[in-house]
């Protein structure tokens, strides 16, 4: 398989699939680039070598050619990174796009625009609810077409393929995945699929021991797989956030109007069972803050600074109260195991950290990896909600590994093999 290091770019265009979904204000001003910086060394990897950069991603999901998702927001932004100007052509398909691919010279840097703007890039068709089924056939099977038109045309444009867009290897569209079998012999990986690809192998395939699971986030639900998975590999299991109130009612605690989900309660039991037959040890929180949501909806126009809250053990919060973050005596007790863990795998926050009020639990967890690993731990941090708490904190750069992937991520570490992943590796 060709790597992206062993691999000739002299002359050659290199038609690269980044993820540069990335949050924009009222301004269309890029908020957090640090998908984009992730990309860079990709970037100049390609010309350095002798070759050329046709730029492709996808912004949001947009229902058609919308200004609001147009990639030239972030050209501003990538050409301050990559240190020069760079070409833009606004669309995909026409034949302007097809003469500046045509004509790039070396040292060149071309970006589409949102690939999105397309419906043969995610060859999702809009089927009609009055439509027959015959009807909606015939719509499927000429989407298809029009999609197999859009790889040609895309494909074209470019002699090697490099898909650098961890964040959307779970997807099997166009872009991510099919346009790859265009070049049987011309493709690789960019810097940020192998780094993802190494870290995560390196947590699930060969950790170090004691291997510890933070899990967070709001729902059971979304991390069953996940958890039953981890229950084979780690050592000790965190659970914070949402989601553990449901382990905690099982357990026959009162939660008052703390988030749960009752259908969840039995399999709760469950997977706690597994662990213990599994010598998993499980953390659930002692104590956690509560907020007084009697005023509830007063509270949120003031992003809750105003709302009454305190600390309470975790299985005997009054009615009317909702756990809201971790408390200080949960972390102490987490603190113990993160400090003697050699790999530490955090997916979801451990509190609502978006609110100010609440984000004490989840800031000390990031400061408790940070101190792992100084002291020696891999840690990997994954899923939306964690890498936005750390960017949030400023301390990505202080813990071994940030995943740009969120439910690539999952599906990956569920044991799912990701269409972006599987069409380089064929």
């Amino acid at each position: 398989m060709q790597t992206i290091d062993t691999y000739n770019f002299k002359g050659k265009r290199a038609l690269i699939r980044f993820d540069f979904n990335v949050p924009l204000n009222e301004k269309f001003e890029v908020t957090d680039d640090s998908r984009i910086r992730a990309a860079i060394p990709t970037i100049k990897k390609v010309l350095a070598g002798g070759g050329s950069v046709i730029a492709m991603s996808h912004l949001r999901r947009p229902k058609g050619p919308t200004d609001k998702y147009s990639l030239r927001h972030i050209i501003p932004i990538l050409e301050k990174l990559v240190g020069q100007k760079l070409l833009f052509t606004p669309d995909c398909m026409g034949q302007e796009t097809a003469e500046m691919s045509k004509n790039l010279k070396p040292g060149e840097i071309l970006l589409l625009e949102n690939l999105r703007f397309y419906s043969e890039e995610e060859g999702k068709p809009i089927l009609p609810d009055e439509a027959t089924e015959d009807e909606k056939k015939e719509i499927k099977a000429e989407l298809k077409e029009k999609q197999k038109i859009f790889i040609d045309k895309l494909a074209g444009y470019a002699d090697c393929y490099i898909n650098d867009a961890f964040g959307t290897a779970h997807r099997a569209h166009a872009s991510t995945a099919l346009i790859a079998a265009k070049f049987p012999n011309d493709k690789m990986f960019g810097y940020v699929m192998e780094g993802e690809l190494k870290a995560i192998e390196k947590v699930l395939d060969k950790p170090e021991h004691p291997f510890t699971a933070i899990l967070g986030g709001s729902k059971v639900s979304s991390k069953i797989t996940i958890i039953k998975r981890l229950l084979d590999k780690v050592d000790n299991l965190i659970i914070g956030g949402g989601m553990s109130f449901t382990f905690i009612k099982a357990l026959g605690g009162k939660i008052g109007l703390s988030i749960c989900e009752n259908d969840y309660l039995e399999l709760g039991k469950e997977i706690l069972d597994e662990a213990k037959a599994k010598n998993v040890n499980v953390y659930l929180p002692s104590e956690v803050m509560i907020a007084d949501i009697t005023d509830f909806e007063v509270a949120k126009t003031s992003n809750f600074e105003n709302v009454t809250t305190k600390f309470s053990n975790i299985y005997e919060i009054p009615d009317n109260w909702e756990g809201v973050d971790a408390g200080p005596a949960s972390i102490e007790t987490w603190k113990e195991v993160v400090m003697n863990s050699k790999t530490i795998l955090w997916n979801g926050p451990v509190g609502i950290f978006e609110v100010a009020k609440f984000a004490n639990g989840t800031f000390n967890m990031s400061k408790l990896l940070v101190e792992a690993t100084e002291k020696g731990a891999y840690t990997l941090i994954g899923g939306g909600d964690s890498v936005a708490a750390v960017n949030q904190f400023g301390l990505a750069d202080k813990v071994s590994y940030v995943s740009t992937g969120g439910g690539a991520l999952l599906e990956f570490i569920e044991g799912i093999e990701l269409p972006g992943i599987k069409a380089i590796r064929e």
